[in-house]
Order: structure tokens, then sequence, then C-alpha cells
């Protein structure tokens, strides 16, 4: 192996020249440390000078390191000189194949890794205790759903099947009775709620209700509770009431609009956004409806993106979702379509294959994303997580969008744990919607904006970027609610603050006067 010439401090790098002046300090007192301690050396020395692997290399100088610090041992206490240690330093970032030198990964990279290690300690001796997934708690699952089939007379062949779960649901006080166990005054309650507002939970997502749970977070988005008709508040008219221009039509942005194309869901929320237009009675529209609205998008030509939601999009019958997709493709200027649904997570057998054929064939012609609400890791189960599997299989993605919800998200255990999950089963994490204002039906669950600052801006730097959402709240349109990470400046300096730790740093802003100029690349003059 060929070395170069330079002088000895200049063949090493800044990382590795603090190591050596670590490893070969005076000595205040004579080293003590135990011969397995110098067997051990001995041994990983011998590794290095015959391994072509970096390892041995990094775990031999590791291990001085820690003599160094724990027992005041240098190299020379273990018979090993400062030369060949030079020597094994330039073999290792000669084998390297980026150069990286020992002393950064031994001074830098392990503390580094060391300490981000413990930013999420605690997160991962907690997520599964605190926030455990459908995934892990599967097995209580299907005894709940074999207890829910006993209690309701639900065949096999029913409950796994879309008409099936529908034609069971769980719409009165009665048949909630039989399956879950709840004070008789909460009982009373919920009779009074829903002569107001309707009540509607499949057989399967009751199925997620962990019993004897206190505030389950499936519990809490699927069952009415007194708040619902106790809390006091003005309600402001339906969400987008004078945002639409056109039948079905909402509209709040200049090349997006929405078509709110039925009032069905499989199950009602606790915190729909539109809880005051959810009809008393399922609706499929006139035919004349639905022309009207695309004739609004086919004469406004600006117009390049449609969500079709509802209610819920996925409960249409594959006919008129092929319809409406079919219509929204042989519109020119259209280039993006959007599904709304939580079909997968509240009954998934109704993802057929019919309908992801559909997908396939809309998605082939123009991009469609399926945009979903999944509000807690608990949701996700083997089922659900294959149903968004074939899914992401037939479009160009599958995007979820959260709602910030007391109880049942609202700390950093819940919502990481939440992101990481539905990242895991082929969903986006996409927007953390505040809770609405606009309906004081559940103003309990309303979550402050600080907190939700604080659980996002949490995420970074600790989870996988692509599963951190964005921060939104809904006042006319979509408002980010992020927490600005520019603090000020100094010089030619911007001061940005790491959202994980509080930690101000520079950053080099970049050169306004170079900015300006009009004259480079391409349009650089001669």
């Amino acid at each position: 192996m060929k070395y170069n010439k330079k002088p000895v401090e200049e063949r090493l790098d800044q990382f590795t020249r603090e190591l050596f002046a670590d490893l070969f300090a005076p000595q205040d007192a004579d080293p003590s440390f135990s011969q397995d301690l110098a067997h051990e050396i001995a041994d990983l020395l011998d590794q290095s000078e015959n391994s072509e692997m970096t390892a041995p290399i990094v775990n031999l100088f590791t291990r001085l390191k820690e003599a160094r610090n724990n027992h005041g041992a240098s190299p020379d206490a273990f018979g090993i000189s400062r030369g060949t240690l030079i020597h094994l330093a330039e073999k290792h970032q000669n084998i390297d194949e980026h150069e990286v030198s020992v002393g950064g990964r031994v001074n830098k990279a392990q503390d580094i890794v060391h300490r981000a290690d413990l930013r999420i300690d605690d997160y991962l001796k907690r997520k599964d205790v605190e926030a455990p997934s459908g995934l892990e708690l599967w097995d209580k699952i299907q005894e709940n759903s074999l207890r829910i089939k006993s209690a309701l007379q639900i065949r096999e062949a029913a409950w796994n099947s879309y008409s099936g779960q529908i034609k069971n649901c769980i719409d009165s006080v009665e048949k909630l009775s039989k399956i879950v166990e709840l004070p008789e005054f909460i009982f009373k309650d919920i009779a009074r709620v829903i002569k107001s507002y309707r009540m509607r939970l499949t057989p399967y997502y009751a199925s997620l209700i962990q019993p004897r749970k206190v505030n389950d977070p499936v519990l809490l988005q699927s069952i009415p509770t007194a708040e619902m008709i106790n809390n006091i508040g003005q309600e402001i008219p339906p969400v987008a009431a004078d945002h639409s221009p056109a039948r079905l039509i909402d509209q709040f942005y200049p090349q997006v609009v929405t078509i709110k194309a039925t009032n069905m869901c499989a199950m009602y929320c606790t915190h729909c956004l539109r809880i005051a237009h959810i009809g008393k009675k399922d609706r499929i529209y006139a035919d004349t409806a639905y022309e009207e609205a695309l004739t609004y998008i086919q004469n406004n030509k600006q117009i390049r993106d449609v969500l079709v939601t509802g209610g819920d999009a996925f409960v249409l019958p594959n006919k008129l979702i092929r319809k409406i997709l079919n219509a929204l493709d042989n519109i020119d200027h259209l280039k993006m379509k959007r599904l709304g649904t939580r079909i997968p997570v509240t009954v998934p057998w109704r993802v057929d294959s019919e309908l992801l054929d559909i997908l396939e064939e809309s998605n082939d012609k123009k991009p469609i994303r399926v945009v979903t609400q999944i509000n807690t890791a608990q949701e996700i189960t083997p089922i659900s997580k294959e149903a968004f599997k074939q899914i992401s299989k037939r479009v160009s993605a599958v995007l979820n969008q959260a709602v910030l919800l007391k109880g049942v998200n609202d700390s950093t255990v819940k919502m990481w744990k939440l992101c990481e999950t539905i990242q895991e089963s082929y969903v986006r994490p996409y927007y953390i919607f505040n809770c609405s204002y606009r309906n004081p039906q559940f103003s309990h669950m309303r979550v402050p904006v600080e907190k939700g600052r604080d659980i996002v801006e949490s995420m970074y730097g600790n989870i996988s970027g692509d599963a951190i959402p964005r921060y939104i709240a809904t006042a006319g349109g979509k408002i980010p609610l992020h927490r600005s990470n520019v603090v000020g400046r100094d010089n030619a300096d911007v001061i940005l603050i790491k959202p994980w730790n509080q930690e101000e740093v520079k950053y080099p802003d970049a050169n306004p006067d170079e900015y300006g100029r009009p004259d480079f690349s391409f349009a650089k003059q001669q």
C-alpha cells in the first residue's frame, strides 16, 4: 500500500489529529487496566493490520480512546506506537470509498450517532405501550371480532364483505350496548346526541376499540358523547357555504376545486368538519348535479386539480366513480385528480379488484392520488395495510391528512408512532390539521396550536423526513402553522434554530450581490 510523503501531521485530517492529541496526551499517573483489556486491544491491532476492512481499525481506536478516558492508558501502555497508529489511520482512509478518516468516525460520528440515539430512546421505549398499532394489537382485535360477530349475529361471509359491514353497521344505542362496555349514563347521553347527529361505525372498525380502555382513540372518533350537544357556542355556517360557486363545488384556490360527490360515509366521525351537512339519509345525487359540477370545471380553464370527496368518495358505486373519473380525464386543462376516503381503515373490503382497476385506468391517463385520514396507529391493521398496499400500486400517491385530536394523537409518542406506522403502510404523511374551530360540537377535542407546533417540530431530526407532515389550519383555506426556524441574522449569516434541541446555528446566506447579477451561467457576457 502506498502512502504519501507529506509530513506526519499534514497526512492526518483535523479530526484525526485531535484524536491523536487525546490518545497521546501527557499522563498524570501510571495507568491501571486489566490483562483482558490488553489482550482485546492486541487482538484488535492484529485484525487491523491483517484485514482490508475499516471496522477493526475503528474498533481499535474506539477501545484505545475508552482506555485513555477510563484508565489513563495511552497506546504506548499497550505497546502501540504513534507511527503504527498513523499507518492504520491512513490505511482506513485509503480503504474507505469516501475517504472518511478514522478520527471523523471515532471522535465525531460515533458521538453524533450516540446523542441522536438518546433523543429517541424514550420514544422507542414508550411507543408500543402508549400508542400500539393495529398490527401489534391484531390478536386482541381478532378476539374483539369474534365477540362482535357473536353479539350481532354476523356471518363470516358478511363480515368479510363491504355490503355485509354496511348492512350490519352499528347505528343505535341498542347495538352499541351489545359490543361496548360503557356506564349506563353514557349510553343515555349517546341516545340524546344521536337524535341530532348521526352515529354509524362498521363492525370491523368497532373491533379496533380496546375494551376497558378509557378514551380509547378509536372510541373517541366513532362514538358521540354529551359534549356534542352540551358544548356552548354558535355554529358557523357549513364549511365553504361562501365558497361554492357551482352545484357540489367548493373552491378556495384559483387552480383547485372540490366536488362533494356524496354525503355518505361508512363511518361518521365525531370530529367531522362537515358535520352540519352530513345528511340524515344517505344520498347519491341526481345526474344533473354531477353534470353541473363537471361543466363548471370544463368552463374554467385555470382549474388543474380536482378533489372528489363527500362524505367519502369510495362509498360511491364503482360505475359512478369510473364515470366521474372518465369525465375529468376528458377535460384537457385538468392535470391532476384526488379521491378522498377513509374506507381503507373503516371497511377495507371495499377496496376490490374492480375499484383498483378503475384507479389504475384513470392514473394511466392523468395522475390520481388517494387522500385518506388516519388519526391513530391503532387504525392500521394487517387488513387496512394490505388495502393501502394494493391502492399504492395503482395510483401516483396515497396521502394522509390527520386531524390533531385530544386524547387521540396529541403527544409526540402518539403522533410519531402514527406517522411512522402509516409510512410503513404505503401512505405518505401529508397534513396534520388543527381540529376545526367552526363547530362547537367537537370543541372538547381541540388541541392548542402551540401544542401541535411542538409535536410537529419535534419530528425534525428524529424521524424520516418524508414521514413528517405539514401542520395546517383551515381558515378560508389551508394556512401553515409551523414555527419559523429563522430567528435572526449575524452579518452575512442567518441564525437558525434546530427544532429538536433549540440549538442556534449560523447558516451562511447567499451573497445578495452575487444573487443579483443577471449575467450568470449561460447569460454571461463575453
